[in-house]
C-alpha cells in the first residue's frame, strides 16, 4: 500500500459468515453458529478474545434472569418500564425468552453461580443471580476453540463495510487492518454479525489526566461498530437514548452489589434516604442522585447495615469478580482507620453519576432490527451492544441475542453478492490517508480528542453541563465536532497502532454527530436522569415512538463531515414509519 508510512500487503479473504467483534455476543453467536453445521466462520477481534469487550474485568452478578414463579413476559414488561416505553416489545420478549437458556450456557462452560443449601440457584432479586465471573470472559474464549472451519483472528481492526452494487444495496463484507504487521485485510462475506461494542470516551470523563481511563464502560469500545452502520446508510434507532450510570465514586465500581446484596440504601448529607420520593427507573435513581446534590445535600453515599466479618468478607470477594479497586479502596480505608486508632468504617461509598454513554445493553441505542435481528441492510444483523430496540440485556440478554441471530443466519441462503467497488476504494482511501508520509499538522490526536469530549460535555448535555442542553446548545455542538473531525481527517501515523488510534477518534466524531442530531429531534425530556433537554423539559405522551435515523451519504465521510441526516419515526410496535412529529397526521410538538 503505497500511501502507508510501512510495508503493508493487501489480503483477499473469503468466508461464510463474518462476526466483528469478539465479545459476549460474538463468541456466543460464534458458538451457536458452530452448533448448527456451519463451517465457514471468521471472528476478528481488535484485542485478545480471552480479555476483550465489557466483561473483561469480569462480572459478579448476571442482571438478566427469569426467577421462579416470573416469566419472560414479566422481564420483558420490566425492562421496557425501565426504558419509559422506549423499546421493542417483540425484541424484549424474544430476549427475554432465551435468558435463562444464557444462565445454563455459562454454567456448562463452568462458570460458578452461587446456590443454596438445596442446589437452587442463589438470586439477589427475581431477575438477578450471584456469580463468581472473574473468568466469564476466558470460559467465553474457550467455548469457540477447537470448532472445524472456526477461526479467530485477533488484533484486527475493522473500519468499514463494504456493500453490493446497484440501488438494493446489501452486506458484501468489510475492510480492515492487523494492528501487528499493518497489513490490509479485504474480506468477502455474504452474511455478517456486528457483535462490537456500545461508545464510550463521546463525553469528557468523570476523572481527569492520567486516571481519564477509569470509566465505567470500557474506554477501547468506541462505537466503531455504529460508525461503520451509520456510514453504511444503515437505520439507527434510539440514539437519544444515552445512559448514565451510577457508580461508586473514584472506582467506578457497581452500586447494585451494595444495594441488592448488602441492602445498602443511599444517604443525603443528613442521612435521609431519598430516593423513593424520585422513582425507582434507572434513569430516575440518576435524577434523584443529582437533584440531591443540586439541593447542596451532598455528598451522597450508599450506606449498608452495620457487616459482620462475613458479610464484608463477602463484600469483598463480591466485588473482587468485577472491580477490585473498591475492595482495594476499602482496604485502605480500614489500615489507616486502625492506624488512627479508630473503629472500622461501615462498608459504603460516595455515590455519582457517570458521563454519559452509548449501550444497546442496558438502553435502546443501536441498529434497528427485526425480530431475526436483522438490520434494515440485507445480510447484516446486530447483537449484544450494539443491537437497538431492546434494553436491559447485560450479559445473558446478549447471549440470548446472539443465538437468535446465529440462529437466523444459519438459516438464511444469502449468495455472496458483487462488491461495489468503488465505494472500497473510498474507504480505503479514507481510511489510510491517515497513514500518508508527510509532515504532521500541528495538532495532536490526544488533543482533538480533549477537546470533542469537552464540547459535547459542555453543550450536548454531558455531566459538567448536569446532563442538560438545548437548541441552541446542539447546534454550537455539532459545529465544534465537524470542525474537529475536519482536523482529524488529516491526522498522520507512523505505526498501525497510531493508525488505528487516529480511525477511533473519527469513529467518535461520526456517532457524536448523530447522537447530536438525535437529541435534537426527540423534543421532550423522557429520561430526566439520563438528559434534560432544556427547550422540551416535559415528556411528550405523542412522542412515545421510535427516533430513527439514516444517513444520505453512503460511504465515508468528506473532510470530515458526515453529510446529511434523514429522520426517520416509527411505531413501537408495528415497526410502521409515522408522520414526522408536528407535521400533519404527526404526533408530539
Amino acid at each position: 500500500m503505497s500511501q502507508l508510512p510501512w510495508p503493508a500487503r493487501v489480503a483477499d479473504i473469503k468466508t461464510g459468515v463474518l462476526i466483528i467483534g469478539g465479545g459476549t455476543a460474538g463468541c456466543a453467536a460464534a458458538r451457536r453458529l458452530a452448533e448448527l453445521g456451519e463451517r465457514d466462520i471468521l471472528v476478528l477481534e481488535k484485542a485478545s478474545v480471552k480479555r476483550s469487550g465489557c466483561l473483561s474485568a469480569g462480572v459478579n452478578a448476571l442482571n438478566a434472569w427469569v426467577g421462579p414463579g416470573a416469566s419472560p413476559r414479566d422481564y420483558a414488561d420490566y425492562a421496557l418500564n425501565d426504558a419509559h416505553g422506549i423499546g421493542d416489545a417483540r425484541l424484549l420478549l424474544s430476549m427475554s425468552e432465551g435468558l435463562n437458556g444464557a444462565v445454563e450456557f455459562l454454567a456448562s462452560l463452568g462458570l460458578k453461580i452461587h446456590r443454596d443449601s438445596k442446589g437452587a440457584y442463589l438470586s439477589r432479586s427475581w431477575r438477578n443471580l450471584k456469580v463468581n465471573g472473574e473468568n466469564v470472559k476466558p470460559l467465553l474464549a474457550g467455548a469457540i476453540r477447537g470448532f472445524p472451519g472456526l477461526k479467530v483472528r485477533e488484533r484486527v481492526h475493522v473500519f468499514a463495510l463494504t456493500l453490493s452494487r446497484g440501488p438494493d444495496r446489501r452486506i458484501a463484507g468489510a475492510l480492515a487492518m492487523d494492528l501487528l504487521s499493518g497489513d490490509i485485510l479485504k474480506i468477502r462475506a455474504p452474511k455478517v454479525l456486528l457483535a462490537t461494542g456500545g461508545a464510550a470516551g463521546i463525553y469528557a470523563p468523570n476523572a481527569p489526566g492520567s486516571m481519564s481511563h477509569r470509566l465505567w464502560y470500557p474506554p477501547f469500545n468506541v462505537g466503531g461498530g455504529y460508525a461503520m452502520g451509520i456510514r453504511a446508510g444503515a437505520e439507527m434507532t434510539s440514539l437519544e437514548m444515552r445512559f448514565v450510570a451510577l457508580r461508586c465514586q473514584d472506582t467506578q465500581a457497581p452500586t447494585g452489589t451494595l444495594a441488592l446484596g448488602g441492602g445498602a440504601r443511599q444517604l443525603n448529607a443528613l442521612g435521609e434516604d431519598f430516593a423513593e420520593k424520585y422513582g425507582n427507573t434507572t434513569s430516575q435513581r440518576v435524577l434523584a442522585n443529582r437533584r440531591e446534590r443540586e439541593r447542596g445535600l451532598g455528598p451522597i453515599r450508599l450506606e449498608a447495615p452495620e457487616a459482620g466479618e462475613g458479610e464484608r468478607e463477602r463484600a469483598l470477594r463480591a466485588y473482587f469478580n468485577m472491580a477490585p479497586q473498591q475492595p482495594l479502596k476499602w482496604l485502605e480505608e480500614e489500615r489507616l482507620a486502625l492506624g488512627r486508632g479508630e473503629r472500622i468504617p461501615p462498608l459504603g461509598a460516595e455515590v455519582e453519576g457517570s458521563e454519559p454513554f452509548l449501550v444497546g445493553g442496558h438502553a435502546s441505542c443501536g441498529f434497528y432490527v427485526d425480530p431475526r435481528r436483522e438490520t434494515s441492510l440485507p445480510g447484516l444483523y446486530a447483537a449484544g451492544d450494539v443491537a437497538g430496540g431492546c434494553p436491559q440485556k447485560y450479559v445473558t440478554g446478549a447471549i440470548s441475542e446472539a443465538f437468535i441471530a446465529a440462529t437466523a443466519i444459519a438459516s438464511s441462503a444469502a449468495e455472496g453478492p458483487e462488491e461495489d467497488g468503488e465505494l472500497a476504494r473510498e474507504y480505503l482511501e479514507a481510511a489510510l490517508s491517515g497513514g500518508a508520509p508527510g509532515a504532521r499538522p500541528s495538532w495532536d490526536r490526544a488533543e482533538l480528542e480533549e477537546a470533542a469530549q469537552r464540547a459535547m460535555d459542555l453543550y450536548a448535555g454531558g455531566r459538567g453541563a448536569g446532563y442538560r442542553y438545548s437548541q441552541k446548545g446542539l447546534a454550537t455542538a455539532l459545529s465544534r465536532i465537524a470542525e474537529i473531525a475536519g482536523m482529524a481527517a488529516s491526522l498522520k501515523a507512523v505505526s498501525p497502532k497510531e493508525l488505528s488510534l487516529a480511525w477511533e477518534l473519527r469513529e467518535r466524531l461520526t456517532v457524536a454527530q448523530a447522537l447530536v442530531g438525535h437529541l435534537r429531534e426527540r423534543r421532550e425530556t423522557r429520561w430526566p436522569g439520563f438528559g434534560e433537554y432544556g427547550d422540551f423539559p416535559l415528556e411528550d405522551p405523542g412522542l412515545a415512538l421510535f427516533v430513527n435515523s439514516r444517513r444520505l451519504a453512503v460511504g465515508p465521510e468528506k473532510d470530515g463531515k458526515t453529510g446529511e441526516f434523514e429522520f426517520i419515526f416509527r411505531d413501537l410496535e408495528s415497526g410502521e414509519r409515522l408522520p414526522a412529529p408536528g407535521t400533519e397526521g404527526g404526533a408530539g410538538r
